[in-house]
């Protein structure tokens, strides 16, 4: 499941509908809504996203970190080290390797090193 996907049935099951419900009213297929919380799609479209939205009334603030947590939640991630020192890549190597090992307390731990992280300004991607 992606961030999104959960946000998306924490969302539904506030509401009390169900997927099947949800999918009719915003335009698409209980399946395609499935797979959207099971994380076996990618990131949905801008036009899905405020279509979300506006179903479940979220506002402003709301369906902005809701757009956020779309965009963090593509369920196959391609890291491009082309042109960075080895050890980018096999960091980046490892990582994939590794990451379905880690624990969440270890991910969280992941998390704060990038959130603590100073980047020069000519590295910023």
């Amino acid at each position: 499941m992606t961030p999104f996907g959960m946000a998306v049935r924490d969302l539904r099951r506030k509401k009390g509908v169900s997927q099947k419900q949800m999918a009719a009213a915003i335009g698409v297929s209980a399946a395609y809504l499935s797979a959207l919380e099971h994380g076996k799609r990618g990131a949905p479209s801008f036009d899905f996203l405020q279509r979300v939205a506006g179903y479940f009334n979220v506002i402003w603030d709301d369906a902005e970190e809701l757009f956020q947590i779309a965009q963090v939640s593509a369920p196959k991630v391609v890291l491009d080290t082309t042109g960075l020192a080895p050890e980018y890549t096999a960091f980046a190597n490892r990582l994939s390797g590794q990451i379905r090992d880690l624990s969440i307390d270890a991910i969280r731990a992941l998390e704060d090193v990038l959130e603590k992280a100073t980047f020069p300004a000519n590295d910023r991607g």
